[in-house]
């Protein structure tokens, strides 16, 4: 936390589990709450300080939370499917929103993360006022689909369940409920492109363009059939999380970006 913000943190109740939350509390009281949606392998903590720099300079009400199964909240008990990113965005969202008294937010999503903030954004019985994605996926490829294969070895085979243990109360739950997932066999024909012409809030989208998991063709796809407004940021020698390799540049265009939209 950086000094002179303050927090909350513990557990609220959302669609029947018990999920971890922090929320920072806001420095300008008129401007719109941020909502921080992380990726598929991640949680609260892996945001690390990222939401409370873009919290200081802008002011805003920030709430993270870690979705059931990951960080600290309810361990998954039974095999996700393949709707498992709608069920997030238009089930568990809005309860964890509503326990937080949110309403029209900015949400800012990484990769699974993305795709829900989109799923939320596209649904008209919420306001959105912006949403900013990074490396979002609205289709599967298989240069995606190759790279968790190859994620799965190495979990099975390296160090990578030790350091994601550090973060998950049931590791093993957590990264087999996401990598099984995505590679079932039925999760291949996954698409909501169909859903992208209602999202009609302003949308910064930002891509790395040496990804593993996703390719432009993602972006084309977002930026040819969203309504509203779309600002892209493709960054070179960028992988799969732009806050984290190229955190000064994401940075200033995040707070750019929430600076023109805290109207709503």
């Amino acid at each position: 936390m950086i000094e002179g913000q303050r927090e909350q943190s513990g557990f609220l109740t959302a669609a029947g589990r018990q999920l971890e939350f922090r929320w920072i509390v806001p420095a300008a009281r008129d401007r719109p709450p941020l909502v921080f949606l992380h990726e598929g392998l991640g949680s609260i903590a892996q945001w690390k300080t990222f939401p409370d720099t873009i919290a200081a300079a802008t002011g805003c009400g920030t709430l993270s939370y870690s979705r059931y199964g990951f960080g600290q909240s309810d361990p998954l008990t039974e095999p996700r499917d393949a709707d498992y990113l709608a069920q997030e965005a238009l089930v568990a969202l809005p309860a964890v929103l509503a326990a937080r008294d949110i309403v029209n937010p900015i949400l800012i999503g990484h990769s699974d993360g993305a795709t829900i903030a989109l799923l939320y954004a596209s649904d008209p019985r919420w306001s959105t006022c912006a949403i900013i994605i990074e490396a979002p996926h609205v289709f599967v490829e298989d240069t995606g689909l190759t790279a968790i294969a190859r994620m799965r070895e190495a979990y099975r085979d390296g160090d990578l369940r030790q350091r994601l243990g550090r973060y998950h109360r049931d590791v093993d739950a957590t990264f087999n409920g996401w990598a099984d997932t995505w590679l079932l066999p039925e999760f291949r024909a996954w698409n909501m492109e169909s859903r992208l012409p209602d999202v009609r809030c302003p949308v910064l989208l930002i891509q790395g363009l040496d990804d593993p998991y996703g390719t432009v063709s993602q972006v084309e796809a977002i930026t040819g059939q969203v309504s509203g407004p779309v600002d892209v940021m493709l960054l070179p020698e960028c992988a799969h999380a732009p806050h984290v390799e190229r955190e000064g540049e994401v940075r200033e265009a995040m707070v750019r970006f929430i600076a023109a939209h805290a109207a709503g």
